[in-house]
C-alpha cells in the first residue's frame, strides 16, 4: 500500500499509539521492523500515520510488547481497519484539513462532552447562526467558503441524528447565550434551537450563569471526545490558526477535572433550560 502525503488526525493518532507501545517495552525500530517483517523505514512511516498497519501485525506488535490490554488493542485494530470513505473527504481540497479532522473525530466518538464560553457549539448551531459566525471572520471569507463551511457544519450535525445518534453534553456559559451575532431575531433563533436540541434524550446542555464567578480555563473553548477506550480520548481546542488536537494523558486527566469542575457548578438540564428561555424572552 502506497504512502499516504497528508495522514488525518486519527492516522497519525494511531500511528502515536503504535509508537507508544514499541517505546513503552524498550523494542527498537529495527527489532519491531524485524519482528514484522518490513524494513525500517516504514515503521517510521507507520508510527507517522503516513502508512497503515494490518490487523494481524498490529496484534503481533502489541503481543510483543506485553500489552495485555485487549480493549486497548481491539481499538487500535478497529483504527486499522480500511475505512470507507467518511461524508466529509468530499470537502478535502476545498476546507482546511482540520476541520475535516473535527468531523472525523465526531463521527468515531462514542461521546463528546464540550465547554463553550463565547460561542455555541458547532453541533448545536443554527444554520443562521452559523452563517453569521462565518461572515464575521477576518480576513472575510469569501460567499463559496462561507456557503462550504455552511454545508460541512450542518452535515456534522447528523451525528445527533438517527437511530444510533453520539452522546453529547454541553456546558454552555452564559455569555455564549447573551452574544447577538446576526442580530437579535438570529440570536432568538439560535436559543430556540438550543431548546429544541435539549429536549432529545442524548443531548445535555448545562448553564454556567455569570453568578457562578470564576472557573478553570475561562474563554478556553474545549472539545472532548471519548473513544472506545479512554486511552484513545482526544481534546480538541480552537485557536485563531485552526483546530488543536491534544492526546497526551496529562492533557486528557487535566480537561477531565475540568469538564467535571463545569459540570458540578452548572445549573440543572432543566433549569439550563429555563435560563435559556429567559434569555430567549428578552430578545
Amino acid at each position: 500500500m502506497a504512502a499516504r502525503t497528508s495522514p488525518t488526525e486519527r492516522q497519525k493518532r494511531l500511528g502515536a499509539e503504535m509508537r507508544k507501545l514499541r517505546t513503552a517495552a524498550g523494542m527498537t525500530g529495527e527489532f519491531a521492523a524485524g519482528l514484522l517483517g518490513v524494513d525500517r523505514g516504514k515503521i517510521s512511516n507507520i508510527e507517522s500515520g503516513t502508512r497503515a498497519i494490518s490487523a494481524e501485525r498490529l496484534r503481533t506488535l502489541a503481543c510483543n510488547c506485553d500489552c495485555d490490554d485487549e480493549a486497548y488493542v481491539d481499538a487500535l485494530v478497529e483504527m486499522a481497519q480500511p475505512a470507507e470513505r467518511g461524508w466529509w473527504e468530499q470537502y478535502r481540497g476545498s476546507l482546511p484539513t482540520g476541520i475535516l479532522d473535527i468531523a472525523e473525530l465526531e463521527h468515531h466518538a462514542v461521546r463528546i462532552r464540550s465547554i463553550h464560553v463565547v460561542h455555541m457549539p458547532g453541533l448545536l448551531q443554527s444554520s443562521d447562526h452559523a452563517q453569521a459566525v462565518f461572515k464575521a471572520a477576518l480576513p472575510p471569507l469569501p460567499e463559496h467558503e462561507v456557503a462550504l463551511r455552511l454545508a460541512h457544519r450542518l452535515e456534522r450535525q447528523r451525528i445527533l441524528e438517527g437511530d444510533t445518534p453520539t452522546g453529547y453534553v454541553g456546558m454552555l456559559h452564559e455569555a455564549a447565550l447573551r452574544m447577538q451575532f446576526g442580530g437579535r431575531k438570529v440570536a432568538r433563533g439560535q436559543l430556540e434551537h438550543l431548546l429544541a436540541a435539549s429536549e432529545r434524550p442524548h443531548v445535555t446542555l448545562r448553564v454556567i450563569p455569570f453568578g457562578a464567578g470564576s472557573f478553570p480555563g475561562a474563554g478556553q473553548t474545549v472539545v472532548y471526545l471519548e473513544g472506545p477506550v479512554p486511552r484513545l480520548d482526544t481534546v480538541q481546542i480552537d485557536s485563531a490558526h485552526g483546530p488543536e488536537f491534544l492526546d497526551q494523558e496529562a492533557q486528557l486527566s487535566k480537561y477531565r477535572t475540568q469538564l467535571d469542575w463545569m459540570e458540578e457548578r452548572a445549573l440543572s438540564p432543566e433549569e439550563s433550560r429555563g435560563f435559556i428561555q429567559d434569555i430567549a424572552n428578552q430578545l
